[in-house]
């Protein structure tokens, strides 16, 4: 069957649409670089998905973002894990409805969002690859793992993973009255740069500005989230649905647990059940840091994936891992 492309070029670099049976066309060299290229994934006939890719010669990451996040949060750890001497191929999704990628009616739950990255990484003919999510990202590539386990090569589980709604709180009243997301109406799009600066004076500006990136500017100077509301409240729900930890004995992978803040309460809790329950995990604790230690720390989460890579025999050089490159 002939692969159909549609190439866009503009100064922001390449935007290329890809179909599930499709590659490039005509063929290209894979360079390895610190600079993203753009491309949208079309892993069904009615969705597409943006996704960020980082060229490399070595076995490829699959970078997977949190609960209304985007892929720009993982720049940081991406431009690690393919620059310098790392040379690893990285690819960072847009989750349906998040960041770039394309609004569905449905699907907003843990294991939909699971295929849809089982199918990202099918459609652009990844091997394997070792598969971090971030928070909710790290349900979904749990889920992953075990649902679809020929798609994994490893999994790094960021501050998340584990999280099991059922545990914090007595009732879903009690979690949707606490995770409602704030409603932003008539919030100044103005304003929003310097507030994230303010909440995260630690990070660097390429986080802050992918973090301003979950929003979007209206045309009368206000702001709104990228995800709605009601595909927002029905990945809650999911989450409070679907117990992540029913899954753990069906990942087989070589995993690291990277879980952030206090080394205390619930969350060491079920840090040690995750631990316990998944058979080739270790633990990485980065105590004091944000919940997204991705965007405040990357170059040091960037060296605890590629141990991870070593471990799980995923750091090699050989072949171009980017097949629909070729």
């Amino acid at each position: 069957m002939r692969r159909v492309v549609h190439r866009h070029e503009s100064s922001r670099g390449s935007d290329t649409i890809r179909h599930p049976t499709g590659g490039l066309r005509p063929r290209e060299t894979v360079v390895q670089s610190t600079t993203p290229r753009s491309e949208v994934v079309r892993i069904r006939p009615d969705l597409n998905l943006r996704v960020l890719r980082w060229e490399g010669r070595r076995p490829g990451f699959v970078l997977v973002h949190g609960l209304a996040s985007n892929a720009r949060l993982w720049t940081g750890v991406a431009e690690a894990l393919s620059g310098g001497g790392a040379g690893h191929a990285v690819t960072a999704i847009d989750l349906r409805g998040h960041g770039e990628s394309q609004v569905a009616d449905s699907g907003y739950d843990t294991a939909t969002a699971a295929a849809d990255v089982a199918d990202v990484i099918g459609c652009l003919g990844l091997e394997r690859p070792i598969v971090a999510g971030q928070s909710w990202g790290g349900n979904v590539a749990v889920e992953l793992a075990a649902a679809h386990p020929d798609a994994v090569g490893g999994l790094a589980l960021v501050d998340g993973g584990w999280i099991r709604l059922r545990d914090s709180f007595d009732n879903w009243d009690d979690a949707l009255q606490s995770l409602t997301p704030p409603d932003l109406t008539g919030r100044s799009w103005a304003e929003i740069p310097a507030f994230m600066r303010a909440a995260h004076p630690d990070w660097a500006d390429w986080a802050i500005e992918a973090t301003v990136a979950n929003l979007q500017a209206l045309p009368n100077g206000t702001v709104r989230a990228r995800l709605a509301r009601d595909h927002h409240l029905s990945i809650l729900r999911s989450m409070w649905d679907h117990s992540i930890t029913d899954r753990f004995g069906r990942v087989e992978v070589a995993s690291l647990l990277v879980p952030a803040g206090n080394r205390s309460g619930p969350k060491l809790d079920a840090v040690e059940r995750a631990s316990a329950a998944i058979v080739r995990s270790e633990v990485r604790w980065y105590e004091g840091a944000d919940h997204d230690v991705h965007a405040q720390h990357p170059t040091e989460l960037a060296a605890d994936l590629l141990t991870l890579a070593a471990r799980a025999g995923r750091s090699g050089i050989g072949p171009a891992t980017d097949r629909s490159a070729l």
